[in-house]
């Protein structure tokens, strides 16, 4: 296979061949050094994951039947180590069917049956190393594009940054006196100006959660004043409309004796709630927007409801997806939505939407108690 990032010939592939059985080991030895590949060697399962932590090989060839830590426990602790890469392991099994769906059930790739022989033994290691290839291309092409963004998006930012700051000193006439016309247009560019940056951020954050780049700030955090912030934050933006945001934290029997409370990072939290009733705001002619919060012994949950033109059954679909704008003239980038999800569910919570054209729209966010 050819490629730009991983050369086959460049080095030869390791593999470490996993059997309590000294002439089991040699002859798998035997056989793959013939054909030019790197051999480790272990005779039991604890000692073969302790190699496999400290060099990660390209394959592992693990014999089922072991005493103390036979083949399946091996290959589950494999799998469950989050700090490994992806390993192909082929199972050597003198067993029947049984065990050997329950290696594949436990992570394994391919299996081979004893007593090996050679050109099966040869062609399922190739076949599993050329997995190997392409999977280590994948997350190079996956790490090599995070990369890109993030570092193309903190460029653009610099220069959006200086350009926002001289439309400020345009405007405020620190740089000599403007026409009419011409602070109408630079009132404009700046307004494009901004946008841009916003949505030049928004990328930012979502590709740094979807990399696990994100490090949120845990405390306990009051919700309700989290949401109240940003609805007096947002308020002028409403009035501008001619529309009101009707409130509603009251308290029932049940509320009074929960608490309100969630373990949270603050400012993704604002994040959220101002997208979502910003969002209201913006796609509402007339009306109102409603913004709900109510709690019980498990969660707190915000409701945020519009009266605008609402969203199709097809769009709802995929409302909650990357750079998935909606069909209305006035739909964004669509990374809002898509950042308020992994916002959302980092916090252990869940956020959903109802809608109906021409009824407006209804999104409810829930968040586990602080215990």
């Amino acid at each position: 296979m050819n490629s730009h990032f991983f050369n086959p010939s460049a080095h030869p592939d390791k593999i470490l061949v996993v059997d309590d059985s000294p002439d089991n080991l040699f002859l798998v030895q035997s056989i793959l050094e013939e054909e030019g590949y790197k051999i480790d060697l272990a005779e039991e399962g604890r000692s073969a994951l302790a190699k496999i932590e400290e060099s990660p090989p390209d394959l592992v060839l693990l014999d089922v039947m072991m005493p103390e830590m036979d083949g399946l426990e091996v290959t589950k602790r494999i799998r469950e180590n989050p700090h490994l890469p992806f390993i192909p392991i082929l199972l050597i099994t003198a067993f029947d069917q049984p065990s050997v769906v329950k290696g594949l059930d436990s992570g394994a790739d391919d299996f081979i049956r004893k007593p090996v022989e050679v050109d099966e033994l040869l062609a399922r290691v190739r076949s599993l190393l050329r997995l190997k290839q392409t999977v280590d291309e994948r997350d190079e092409i996956a790490r090599q594009r995070e990369d890109f963004v993030s570092r193309l998006t903190h460029d653009l930012r610099t220069p959006l940054v200086a350009a926002d700051r001289m439309l400020m000193l345009f405007e405020q006439g620190a740089l000599g006196e403007l026409s009419e016309p011409m602070l109408e247009a630079i009132k404009t560019m700046t307004r494009s100006n901004r946008n841009l940056l916003q949505m030049v951020n928004t990328l930012l954050e979502v590709y740094r959660y979807e990399a696990g780049r994100k490090t949120l700030s845990f405390s306990p955090v009051e919700l309700p004043s989290v949401v109240q912030e940003v609805i007096e934050e947002l308020n002028p933006l409403a009035k501008e409309k001619g529309l009101s945001i009707k409130e509603d934290f009251s308290e029932t029997a049940v509320d009074k004796s929960q608490s309100r409370i969630v373990s949270g990072d603050r400012l993704e939290l604002r994040r959220v709630f101002t997208n979502l009733i910003g969002n209201a705001i913006k796609f509402t002619d007339s009306g109102s927007v409603d913004v709900r919060l109510y709690s019980n012994h498990k969660e707190v949950v915000v409701e945020v409801q519009d009266s605008g033109p609402g969203i199709s059954s097809e769009d709802l679909s995929t409302l909650f997806e990357r750079f998935r704008q909606g069909k209305h003239k006035r739909s964004g980038s669509g990374l809002g939505l898509h950042l308020s999800r992994w916002i959302v569910e980092s916090h252990q919570g869940t956020i959903e939407v109802h809608s109906e054209l021409g009824k407006g729209s209804l999104f409810i966010v829930r968040f586990p108690v602080k215990t």
